[in-house]
């Protein structure tokens, strides 16, 4: 990432330096993703849409610890995956929205606060801007080759309510926390970053 674009990385120290966490990333482009693995100060293991998974980037995305799920239904397969993540102390790396979208945290889907609720782990919400502003002239898929990308990590916070429940009731209101504080997370970021 440091070699194609200069990220500007800001509040890394906030990632907690062990133990289970999960990184809450808005995303509005392709890069967002690969961005924060290059950046984070842990490895991170994003969930990632099955169809990345084709040809030679199918083995690649395996291989670095990428998960993949089918978001048409409830893939056991990548909750199993994401959770043994969590249960081994490792970072897991999710898109809320769970696509592509404006990147404003604007409509969260409710698997960042099963896996928030369900593992106990911390969410650090993370803003990744200046990916969209301009499109590269020599692939129009990327931001310009050397353009600033900024990183913004927030502070941790925990989803649950302290109860430890785990009811459909749990998960709304926790869904409800989670967006407030990322969407105050990102309000912050622009602040700061000035974007």
């Amino acid at each position: 990432m440091y070699g194609l674009w200069k990220p500007r990385v800001l509040g890394a120290w906030r990632v907690p330096a062990a133990g289970p966490v999960i990184l809450a990333v808005n995303h509005s482009h392709n890069v967002d993703g690969p961005m924060v693995m290059g950046v984070a100060p842990r490895p991170t293991h994003f969930l990632i849409k099955k169809e990345a998974f084709v040809g030679p980037l199918g083995p690649f995305l395996r291989g670095i610890g990428q998960l993949q799920v089918d978001r048409t239904t409830a893939d056991r397969t990548a909750i199993t995956d994401a959770l043994a993540v969590l249960r081994e102390g490792g970072v897991l790396g999710i898109f809320p929205e769970g696509t592509r979208g404006d990147g404003d945290f604007a409509s969260l889907r409710a698997g960042l606060a099963y896996f928030a609720v369900r593992s106990g782990a911390p969410i650090v919400p993370v803003a990744v801007l200046g990916s969209t502003e301009r499109n590269s002239r020599l692939i129009r898929q990327l931001p310009p080759l050397r353009s600033r990308v900024d990183v913004v990590f927030g502070d941790p916070f925990e989803a649950g309510d302290g109860s430890g429940r785990r009811t459909r009731k749990a998960l709304d209101e926790a869904t409800v926390r989670i967006q407030e504080r990322l969407t105050a997370h990102l309000e912050n970021a622009r602040r700061l970053t000035g974007r």
